[in-house]
């Protein structure tokens, strides 16, 4: 199985992952992932973004570690929508890697990362 990457400004499948600049080992903070950031993804039954999930890799690591994950189960089908954006409360031990996968029921599994630095003490 194949994840696919990319620029997120340039492709709507990629998920962008937003956390505030400053992180603190083990204090809770936002993250908010979504998915058709700069394009927008079409939400519609035959073209959609069925869930997303959200991994941390510690840094020199390579074993990521499940965060959570949200489902979108509305895509106009009767009028209702839900759009392909999430947002986790988390804490982190230490400084490592967000890793987001968002899969597009036609094209398949996207990923998008974020680098997380620890902020001084």
């Amino acid at each position: 199985m194949e994840i696919r990457t990319a620029d997120w400004k340039s492709e709507k499948h990629v998920p962008v992952i937003h956390i505030p600049d400053e992180i603190r080992a083990g204090e809770p903070f936002a993250v908010t992932v979504a998915v058709g950031e700069e394009i927008p993804h079409p939400n519609t039954p035959e073209h959609h973004i069925a869930w997303i999930e959200l991994y941390f890799v510690p840094k020199n690591s390579k074993i990521p570690c499940f965060l959570g994950r949200a489902e979108f189960g509305a895509h106009g089908e009767t009028g209702l929508v839900t759009a392909p954006r999430a947002m986790f409360q988390v804490s982190v031990p230490g400084p490592g890697t967000l890793v987001a996968v968002a899969l597009c029921n036609i094209h398949g599994l996207w990923e998008g990362k974020k680098e997380i630095e620890m902020g001084s003490e």
